[in-house]
């Protein structure tokens, strides 16, 4: 079974195909045709007169500069035992893969480049399980039976018992087999012929989230960056390009899944960092995400969903979710600790760079409840510190973004015991309770000045209990004592105002240090910790968006030379990735490996990971506007991390910039 990260990826979300080199689809791991959360196809497999083609060619990379157009992969194969005898292959199949968002069409077509017409016979066997994808990951569909087809004159359909219909259908009809379809071709010496097969589902009304592709998809075209090294050109196109092909929508709003297969919906935390992150060249999709997430905002506490009144989810989901483990979320669940601070500071973010007021205003009443969340619903014993419990007993045991069960440990490797005050959450806390001030203040509305003295409270507190051998601690644990051992959580707390400039420097120089540099980017834990490992989750793996949110924080505390390392580091792991940086990978380091060891399930393209090219390019030119203020400063970083670097589509309001830096000196037009 090959691992997620070896699996090739043809995406046009909600759509998406993963399957080997080969482009068959064997019924195996994650092998599959997805959508809405689902496995359409577990089984699309071609053979030529009984025998599998011999796979030589992928063609997904950038051609040009330009990939393929979005949702598009060509295979290449050459058929044995067919054609011109000798050692040069003479016939080919090409299969060409397009994914829309609605559907999937399979482009089989067999080229003859022999000097003899060749006959054979075609054959695709197709299948189905139609598990949810929480069931393939889990590997609880290994033990689901295939389910039977429907012949109904040339075409296949298949059914489950919740409704969801899969057809599949051809162009030329098929002779249909047990398992299948099939052809007899006749192709010419110098010919080709082609046969299309076309994929489609109707899913029955969604009892939660529906799972939609965007009324229109962008192509960013109007995006370009030009760079001394080419490596970030390439590095931007290919995640815009992953970015486009991520987006789902809901009547006019557009947002990101967070990754496929397993997260390709909307996130309250995923889908809100890397729609922050993009703000500078897609506003609307940040508009988008938080108009979508605030119809979905908590009304009601709801311990099984880990709901409370103001409360941004976590996630939406068709149905419910059975992860296997005692893992069960609801189809709209809410265990975040961090989503409604982001939301707020997202907001916050789109405002000054030019989100219409309108727009604002009409979400303030969000930002009220939001805000009264913080105050009455995320400190439950009221120390003054926002903490979590899952007290469902079938969620998420943490849920802060590193929310697998061993992510907040103590350095002999303990885990500690909720409920859990990350430190992150807290900077979060801060960073929103001003952001919101400040929106309050300007729409005329009350309780500016009480949520500006919240912080500076929340400030004085966190120094006095969170700081350990001369850095913030990840978390306090049940018993109110911080949990030593430095992680990358410290990364987060930088930009958001929670330390003064003395405790940014001394975490900037904490992140500098080699114990949690890997060379390719942050790692998520040091590797003093006794329960580092390298492909831990979130024990020591690095995350790109992880990286970037600390290379946002490094920059905006002046502490230029660790951010622009990091920045460097995040290119060479680009281009290791055929600059598509996955969900996470290896944390061993350079000194260990010449490019990073690839995390076997991560999400590859993914949400934040493919915003974050935007994020640190945005962040070392300091780009900080206030449009309502009339103010735009850009203070390039003192170590940039390039000699020259131009980016064109910047969006500032009404407003498209084109930003140059070259040795120093600074163009805008």
């Amino acid at each position: 079974m090959a691992a997620l990260h070896e699996l090739i990826t043809t995406l046009s979300a909600p759509w998406v195909v993963l399957s080997p080199r080969s482009g068959q689809l064997t019924g195996t791991g994650a092998e599959g045709v997805y959508a809405q959360d689902r496995r359409i196809l577990s089984r699309l497999l071609v053979t030529v007169d009984g025998r599998e083609p011999l796979a030589v060619h992928v063609d997904e990379s950038p051609r040009d500069g330009r990939p393929h157009p979005l949702g598009v992969t060509v295979f290449g194969a050459v058929v044995e035992g067919l054609g011109d005898g000798g050692h040069d292959p003479t016939v080919r199949l090409r299969r060409t893969r397009t994914v829309d968002g609605k559907g999937l069409i399979e482009r089989i077509t067999l080229v003859n480049t022999s000097h003899r017409t060749i006959e054979c016979t075609l054959k695709v066997a197709l299948g189905t399980d139609l598990a949810g994808t929480a069931e393939v990951r889990s590997e609880a569909a290994a033990s689901l039976p295939a389910l039977d087809p429907i012949a109904d004159g040339t075409t296949l359909h298949w059914e489950n018992a919740a409704g969801t219909r899969v057809s599949a259908l051809s162009d030329p009809e098929p002779s249909l087999t047990a398992d299948g379809m099939q052809w007899r071709l006749q192709v010419e010496p110098g010919d080709e012929s082609t046969v299309t097969l076309r994929i489609s589902a109707v899913f029955p009304p969604a009892s939660g989230f529906e799972i939609k592709p965007p009324e229109q998809r962008p192509a960013y075209g109007e995006i370009a960056v030009s760079c001394d090294d080419s490596r970030v050109e390439r590095w931007i196109r290919r995640s815009l390009d992953d970015v486009a092909a991520l987006q789902l929508g809901t009547g006019r709003e557009r947002y990101l899944g967070a990754g496929p297969p397993w997260y390709l919906t909307l996130f309250g935390r995923d889908s809100l960092i890397s729609s922050g992150m993009l703000i500078p060249v897609d506003p609307e999709l940040a508009a988008g995400t938080l108009r979508a997430l605030a119809q979905w905002q908590g009304t009601k506490v709801d311990t099984d969903a880990a709901e409370q009144p103001g409360k941004i989810p976590h996630e939406l989901r068709a149905e419910v979710a059975d992860h296997g483990n005692g893992l069960v979320l609801p189809a709209a669940y809410y265990g975040t600790h961090d989503a409604t601070q982001l939301w707020i500071t997202t907001l916050h973010k789109a405002w000054r760079w030019g989100m219409p007021t309108d727009e604002v205003r009409a979400l303030l009443p969000n930002l009220q409840r939001a805000l009264t969340w913080i105050k009455e619903y995320a400190d439950p014993d009221g120390d003054g510190f926002l903490e979590y419990i899952d007290e469902s007993g079938h969620g998420l045991a943490n849920q802060g973004w590193k929310d697998s069960s061993d992510s907040v440990q103590w350095p002999d490797g303990t885990i500690a015991t909720a409920p859990i005050a990350l430190c992150e959450v807290q900077g979060y806390a801060y960073a929103a309770a001003l952001a919101g001030a400040e929106i309050l203040s300007s729409f005329g509305l009350d309780g500016a000045d009480e949520w500006r003295a919240w912080a500076a409270e929340l400030k004085t507190r966190f120094r006095e209990k969170f700081w350990v051998d001369g850095y913030p601690a990840i978390a306090l644990d049940g018993d109110k004592r911080p949990v030593a051992g430095p992680s990358s959580n410290l990364g987060h707390l930088l930009g958001t105002g929670l330390l003064d400039a003395d405790e940014e420097a001394a975490v900037a120089t904490l992140l500098g240090d080699k114990q949690l540099d890997s060379g390719f980017g942050l790692r998520t834990l040091t590797t003093e910790m006794t329960g580092f490992n390298p492909l831990g989750y979130h024990t020591g793996s690095v995350w790109p968006h992880d990286t970037a949110m600390a290379v946002q924080g490094l920059y905006a505390a002046r502490q230029a030379t660790v951010a622009t390392t990091y920045t460097r580091g995040l290119v060479e792991a680009a281009e290791s990735f055929g600059y598509r940086l996955p969900e996470l990978y290896g944390g061993a380091g350079v000194g260990a490996e010449s490019t990073p060891t690839p995390y076997p399930l991560s999400c590859r393209p993914q949400a934040w990971a493919a915003a974050s090219a935007i994020a640190v390019v945005i962040a070392a030119l300091g780009i900080e506007p206030n449009v309502p203020a009339g103010t735009l400063d850009i203070t390039p970083a003192a170590d940039f991390p390039w000699r020259s670097l131009r980016i064109d589509g910047v969006r500032l309001g009404e407003r498209t910039l084109t930003v140059e830096y070259t040795d120093g000196n600074l163009t805008l037009s």
